[in-house]
């Protein structure tokens, strides 16, 4: 199955297929992984809406999702989340350095979040 663009009916197969946790034995230890990108999009949410912005947190959750879906987590993360979240969130991947350089996405085109940068560079 081809995966040109993610899309409800195909978004679990690319998930699974790039799914890469030793530790991982059972269906829950999959869906606990995938999870994460739920408390991501709250935790974004949140700091839309409130300004409060718990880094550490986001951070966390974001490096243990490479861990487990690798590269494959940039494309997951962008399907799950509304549009006006992405420029926090790419904010995030520029500061962690996993922004695809090739071939060209539309991430490209996001603009990041000023702020949030700042408040990492602050780390």
């Amino acid at each position: 199955m081809r995966f040109d663009e993610l899309n409800e009916s195909n978004y679990m197969l690319f998930a699974i297929k790039f799914y890469d946790n030793p530790q991982a034995v059972t269906k829950d230890d999959f869906e606990s992984d995938l999870k994460r990108i739920r408390y991501i999009k709250r935790l974004l949410k949140r700091y839309k809406n409130t300004g409060e912005l718990k880094i550490h947190l986001i951070m966390n959750h974001l490096i243990i999702l490479f861990n487990v879906f690798n590269d494959a987590a940039v494309p997951l993360l962008f399907y799950n989340l509304e549009e006006d979240l992405w420029p926090i969130v790419k904010s995030f991947l520029v500061y962690l350095k996993r922004i695809p350089e090739y071939p060209k996405t539309k991430v490209d085109t996001i603009d990041v979040d000023k702020n949030v940068i700042q408040q990492l560079q602050n780390l």
